[in-house]
C-alpha cells in the first residue's frame, strides 16, 4: 500500500490527513484517492502539487509498497 498526505484544503476536502491506497503508478493512486474522496477532493487535486517520497511527481511515476504522495493545495496569504 501507498500513502497518500493530504495538507490544508486537500485534508479538509478528504475528511481525513493520511489513508493506505494501492496503485503502480501516481496517477493511479491518485484516481484511487478520488474514488473515495468524492467531486470536492477532486476539484482540490486538479490544482495542487504531488510530491512522492518527497520529491515533485508526475502522474506517470511509480510508486511501490510503503512510499509516501503528498498533495499539496497552493496556499495563498501575506501582505
Amino acid at each position: 500500500m501507498v500513502v497518500l498526505r493530504l495538507f490544508a484544503s486537500a485534508r479538509e476536502a478528504a475528511g481525513t490527513g493520511r489513508a493506505e491506497l494501492s496503485g503502480s503508478t501516481v496517477a493511479e493512486v491518485l484516481d484511487a484517492a478520488r474514488a473515495q474522496f468524492g467531486e470536492g477532493f477532486s476539484a482540490v487535486l486538479a490544482t495542487s502539487k504531488v510530491w512522492v517520497n518527497g520529491e515533485p511527481a508526475t502522474d506517470h511515476d511509480p510508486v511501490a509498497d510503503g512510499d509516501e504522495v503528498a498533495v499539496l493545495p497552493p496556499v495563498s496569504g501575506g501582505t
